[in-house]
């Protein structure tokens, strides 16, 4: 892929981790704090594989912390050097939030509350904004264009 083609495929992922984060505070408002914090999991995970993306990578995995703590030295972005706390706590969201079996006697639902939804929406926030201001940094040409 071009660089072009890559910063585009980029956008992309941001556009669906700002889609992630817009369903975890509809989920939220609604009272599925346990789903609320997984899509907003999501929308942290999508904004750091944008990144990636945007240098030619396609990288795999969920671990937001394992993402970050990845990239090159020189290409990572300013704030997400201190934020592998925030990424580990974000990864605590990626299985327990789904499946009964994820915690001891107790189903998601029973287990996470509006304090959860709003801090892991607020952290998913913050990795959008980061991964945003990146790309807007590195970008090749005019913003949000398709390449030929």
């Amino acid at each position: 892929m071009s660089v072009t083609d890559d910063h585009y495929q980029a956008l992309r992922w941001i556009a669906t981790a700002d889609d992630d984060l817009q369903a975890a505070r509809s989920l939220e408002r609604e009272g599925m704090y346990a789903h609320a914090c997984f899509l907003a999991q999501q929308c942290a995970e999508k904004a750091v594989k944008a990144a990636w993306i945007r240098m030619g990578q396609d990288r795999w995995g969920h671990s937001i912390q394992a993402l970050i703590r990845g990239f090159p030295p020189d290409l990572t972005p300013p704030q997400w050097v201190s934020w592998t706390e925030q990424a580990a706590t974000m990864d605590r969201y990626y299985i327990p939030t789904r499946y009964p079996n994820g915690l001891p006697d107790l189903t998601p639902g029973e287990s996470y509350f509006a304090a959860d939804a709003r801090s892991a929406i607020e952290l998913g926030e913050r990795f959008l904004s980061a991964s945003r201001a990146w790309l807007d940094a590195c970008a090749p040409g005019p913003p949000n264009t398709k390449p030929e």
